[in-house]
């Protein structure tokens, strides 16, 4: 089993703020991207990679399987990989 990875949400000015954590860096950037954020930029903490995502999200019908709670709509996170970027050594 992978275990669970942490990964910090950066901007493109370095400034890092938030943590979200995943067994892989899509999960955890769909889960930025759950609460409204398009330009994701993570950096895996203990490395130098940054992981870079546009991300989405979107409203759709709930499944038929949904809880009675739950309304008529919910959203639905949508992220593409853009690429990874290395951090120089300092």
């Amino acid at each position: 089993m992978a275990e669970k990875r942490y990964f910090v949400m950066r901007s493109k000015n370095g400034k890092e703020s938030g943590v979200f954590s995943g067994k892989q860096p899509r999960q955890a950037a769909l889960k930025a991207a759950n609460r409204g954020e398009s330009d994701i930029r993570l950096r895996e903490r203990g490395t130098k990679k940054v992981h870079i995502y546009k991300g989405s999200r979107v409203k759709v019908d709930t499944p038929d399987n949904a809880p009675e709670w739950m309304g008529n709509k919910v959203w639905k996170p949508k992220v593409k990989k853009v690429g990874i970027e290395k951090l120089k050594k300092k």
